[in-house]
């Protein structure tokens, strides 16, 4: 079963095609250099509107049967970032440890990492993760996270992610 994971950059201005989404293609990028296992993008850019990030994520869920959903945007705490918001309520569990991980990576560079609100949830046999908007900070984000992913989406009755041992070290527990 070839594996689809959900990409979603949540910004007004590269859905209005302002500029270009360079956060999309950062996660594309890094689940290239990630995976082994053959994988499928489902990549939707939309604005910063709570109803259309919950249409979204339930459509990347439920009707594409994506594993992993990984939005980018919308974290901050600007009138228009609301994510997180839309990311619990889509979600049956929340998992606070991802964002909380996140965080303390990303105070590692930046003291304003204290301002986002990035979390994860479970939709389903879905995982949802939310990243920050700059494409040095995803990938800084998910090279802390990743590790545990392929395990989170084996628990929740996902495919089997093979992942590329020399670019990232996932761990799953001896059987």
């Amino acid at each position: 079963m070839q594996a689809k994971i959900g990409i979603i950059t949540a910004s007004d201005r590269a859905s209005a095609g302002i500029y270009e989404d360079l956060s999309g293609q950062a996660i594309i990028d890094t689940m290239k250099d990630y995976l082994h296992s053959e994988w499928e993008a489902v990549y939707r850019v939309i604005p910063d509107v709570q109803s259309d990030l919950e249409q979204t994520m339930i459509e990347l869920s439920d009707q594409e049967n994506c594993c992993l959903i990984v939005t980018t945007g919308g974290t901050g705490p600007a009138k228009r970032d609301v994510t997180p918001e839309a990311t619990e309520n889509v979600c049956e569990k929340m998992m606070p440890g991802f964002g909380e991980l996140m965080r303390q990576v990303s105070l590692q560079y930046v003291p304003t990492a204290i301002l986002s609100r990035q979390t994860a949830g479970i939709r389903g046999s879905s995982l949802i993760v939310n990243l920050p908007g700059k494409p040095k900070s995803i990938r800084e984000c998910l090279d802390a996270v990743f590790p545990a992913i392929p395990y989170c989406i084996d628990l929740i009755d996902g495919p089997f992610l093979e992942c590329n041992d020399e670019v990232i070290k996932v761990f799953r527990p001896k059987k």
